[in-house]
């Protein structure tokens, strides 16, 4: 090799080098928000279906009152898949259990608590095991699963469904029954509970639909 083509080589390394360190920077410059545009929504989770025995499921009820679901436009088109899956939950003998925070009024008479069911009536954020005895009531009447249904998707849906899954209970989290202000809230919950978040939580999750429960 000459002295010329020597002097090329080396050239040409150092042009390489600047250039991969000029594009490491650019990677370590960018951020999410740098990249929205370009971020591709992930597939939806597999849904799955689930029978429960309903002497150890609890359905819990989340939030469904007039003074939010009522002013969010997905929420009332849940209240009959409610209902319907609240209906067969009951038949079956699983707990229903409700969360109307601050003195709320149902959304609808036809999801209404019946006399003896729990409800919780404290102001709470999106965890509803904190700051309650939700955890010692339903350990003590032997609960192993409970179902999430309510209002918001990216509330009460992630905060109560990884709580539960934390306090060893199966999380089953019926799509249908879980609402929110936008499709997209309720798409990135659903893609989070489904394997998107932490495993510890979402090992312990089914993401389903209601008419795939049965008991």
């Amino acid at each position: 090799m000459t002295c010329t083509q020597k002097m090329l080589c080396i050239a040409t390394a150092v042009v390489a080098f600047v250039v991969l360190v000029a594009g490491m920077s650019v990677v370590r410059a960018a951020d999410i928000i740098a990249d929205w545009s370009s971020v591709t929504v992930p597939p939806p989770p597999e849904l799955n279906p689930a029978t429960l025995d309903g002497k150890t499921t609890a359905f819990l009820i989340l939030d469904m009152m007039k003074e939010n679901c009522g002013v969010r436009p997905r929420c009332p088109e849940t209240v009959p898949k409610v209902k319907a899956l609240m209906d067969r939950a009951r038949a079956a003998g699983a707990l229903v259990a409700y969360t109307l925070p601050g003195g709320g009024t149902i959304i609808d008479p036809g999801i209404a608590p019946h006399e003896g069911e729990i409800v919780e009536q404290k102001q709470g954020g999106p965890d509803k095991f904190l700051g309650t005895d939700l955890d010692q009531r339903l350990k003590a009447r032997g609960i192993k699963t409970v179902i999430i249904a309510g209002t918001s998707a990216q509330g009460v849906g992630i905060g109560t469904g990884s709580a539960s899954a934390q306090r060893g209970y199966n999380v089953i989290y019926p799509v249908d029954c879980v609402a929110s202000e936008s499709a997209f809230r309720e798409l990135y919950a659903a893609w989070h509970l489904g394997g998107g978040g932490p495993p510890v939580t979402t090992k312990w999750v089914t993401v389903t639909r209601s008419d795939m429960i049965k008991f």
